[in-house]
């Protein structure tokens, strides 16, 4: 299993995963800190080498835009999509991930292909508590 990605799914219930009715897709819209409306596309693990267990928490946007002029507003809107959905989802669910990353899209895409129609953003995030700490790639 080492460096394969596998929805979250095969290991842990959607709705324990979720906390909530339904499937993450069936989640509401999220507003974010910069105004926008997001949602929980879907929850990706693996265990890249010696990194450990990793949650990857996909959201969606529409509307969304990447660039240097919205830097602040996009680090922002991450670590909230972090602290204030992601981690309520895997405080109670078994193995603690070592990192969290957190990436943000104008649309639904394949994880791990590149798409130049869409725009995307991810970040890294260590967790302490109830924080999640910014991880430079």
């Amino acid at each position: 299993m080492n460096g394969a990605v596998r929805p979250v799914a095969g290991m842990i219930a959607p709705a324990q995963l979720a906390q909530a009715p339904g499937a993450a897709a069936q989640e509401g819209a999220l507003r974010l800190p910069s105004g926008l409306e997001a949602r929980l596309f879907e929850v990706l693990t693996d265990r890249p080498a010696g990194a450990g267990l990793v949650y990857r928490f996909r959201y969606v946007a529409p509307g969304f835009t990447a660039g240097a002029a919205r830097l602040d507003s996009i680090a922002a809107d991450l670590a909230w999509l972090c602290e204030e959905h992601a981690l309520g989802r895997i405080a109670n669910i078994g193995p603690q991930p070592g990192q969290v990353v957190i990436s943000l899209a104008d649309r639904e895409a394949e994880f791990g292909v590149y798409d130049s129609a869409v725009a995307e953003v991810f970040e890294a995030y260590r967790i302490e508590g109830d924080r999640c700490i910014w991880e430079m790639f």
